[in-house]
């Protein structure tokens, strides 16, 4: 039986009919339906429409449906069922009676709805950010790992100054870390609860709402039921840190992939997340690094989806709101699968640090060190930019680098150079002037990495506090 057959006289058409059920995908969110029939069953007894008795049947036969779905996954296939709604009531019914049936006093699908989709949402929440805080752990050990190590840093795809491959590796920490925040700023908005909303004015019976809540582990109720049953404002927002987060796992899968080549041999790529060609038999392929990039693509997508959807739709329920649950599915889904596959990618990869330090010491970048010396011996910056950019131009000619060029090459240029500034544009040296928060001196990134171990601790315990 239908939950809405009775002011219908024709059947639906079967095509119209399996094409509008949503059950195929939301049925993965049979626990959360459980959990919230659960809180309903308990404000409906205490509001007097529940038996205890009767309670204790619903409890139980929910209690059951959740055995019966672990047990057995082709519980789940029930061409008849419309959504994870219908199929609930179904099953209940089958189990205890039509005390199955009076679940549905003043309640509507559009408050279960929107209250099973913030629990798969509150729980993608907590699983992400404890994934992503591994992650952030397997970074922080490999850049403790690499120790003193240089390598280029980059921009315009130049090289640019020589850097710690730490503090190369704490880059991409940060960007982890506010990806963190916004996933833990999102759960906090999302944990409202929609229950006793109704339809769209609110339930008809005096449910405790606050008790619903609180069984739910939601930090209050909503206060607006018009909102609480169309609001997918949280979902939108938890997508869009999904496809922030994708972003910054591209960009990294994207470095990780340019470093792997020949060309720049910084990285051996790991055989364990890698897959060979069918035609070249020398061939090794990052195929983690080049799925992670793609997978950008479609959670972008997800975001994207949820938008254009929502853009332009009335208050308050609208069946348009049913095709926001698959992005929603498919992004969580796509992270948690990706996360834990970055993570041991992490662990597994060798950089090759010799290469990378060699790299770091030729091609001119002490240049911006160079003319740190010379503004430390009065020099004005813009002139002391312009000497060492000849100076750079007669390397070339030469050519050689620059701690290569003889003093008297030097003081041609500009009188202020004097023997000492071979010794500071050493490699050692050159990192060592960026001593300032945040900057790549050995000391401040010893500091970074201390502060990024006693930042991520709390996060972690908070992801299991949630769980």
């Amino acid at each position: 039986m239908k939950m809405w057959s009775g002011r219908f006289r024709q059947p639906l058409d079967p095509a119209f009919e399996q094409w509008q059920r949503s059950f195929e995908f939301d049925c993965r969110l049979l626990e959360c339906e459980l959990e919230a029939i659960s809180a309903h069953a308990r404000a409906m007894e205490k509001a007097g429409v529940l038996s205890v008795d009767e309670l204790r049947l619903v409890l139980r036969g929910l209690e059951l449906i959740g055995e019966k779905a672990a047990d057995s996954p082709e519980f789940l296939n029930d061409p008849e069922a419309e959504d994870i709604h219908h199929f609930v009531e179904k099953q209940l019914v089958a189990l205890i009676g039509d005390a199955g049936y009076k679940l549905h006093s003043g309640r509507s699908r559009n408050e279960q709805i929107a209250t099973d989709l913030r629990l798969y949402l509150r729980a993608g929440c907590d699983e992400i950010s404890e994934e992503l805080s591994a992650l952030i752990s397997a970074v922080l050990d490999r850049s403790e790992q690499v120790g003193q190590a240089a390598m280029p840093a980059y921009t315009h795809l130049q090289r640019a100054e020589p850097v710690l491959v730490a503090h190369w590796l704490l880059g991409y920490v940060e960007m982890f870390f506010r990806d963190l925040d916004r996933i833990g700023d999102c759960r906090k908005r999302a944990n409202v609860c929609p229950l006793g909303s109704g339809a769209v004015t609110g339930s008809t019976i005096p449910l405790d709402r606050e008790l619903m809540a609180r069984e739910l582990g939601f930090s209050a109720p909503s206060t607006n039921s018009i909102d609480a049953t169309s609001d997918r404002d949280f979902v939108i927002e938890f997508v869009n840190a999904l496809s922030l987060l994708a972003l910054h796992l591209s960009r990294w899968a994207e470095e990780m992939l340019l470093f792997s080549t020949q060309e720049y041999g910084f990285v051996h790529l790991p055989e364990s997340y890698s897959t060979g060609s069918s035609a070249m038999p020398q061939k090794m392929n990052g195929d983690l690094l080049e799925l992670v990039r793609g997978k950008a693509g479609r959670i972008i997508g997800d975001a994207t989806a949820l938008l254009v959807t929502t853009k332009g739709l009335p208050l308050a329920y609208n069946k348009d709101l049913q095709e926001t649950q698959e992005p929603l599915f498919h992004a969580a889904e796509a992270m948690l699968s990706s996360l834990p596959l970055v993570s041991g990618w992490t662990k597994a990869v060798e950089f090759d640090l010799e290469r990378m330090q060699k790299a770091a010491e030729t091609g001119y970048m002490n240049a911006f060190a160079a003319a740190t010396y010379l503004t430390r011996k009065g020099v004005p910056f813009r002139i002391a930019h312009e000497q060492v950019g000849k100076a750079v131009r007669l390397a070339l000619e030469k050519p050689c680098e620059l701690q290569d060029l003889s003093l008297a090459d030097l003081r041609a240029i500009d009188s202020h150079f004097d023997a000492e500034f071979f010794n500071f544009v050493k490699l050692e040296n050159v990192l060592a002037i960026h001593d300032v928060p945040g900057g790549t001196a050995p000391v401040r990134v010893r500091e970074a990495i201390a502060a990024a171990r006693s930042k991520i601790a709390p996060a972690c315990e908070d992801a299991h506090a949630h769980a």
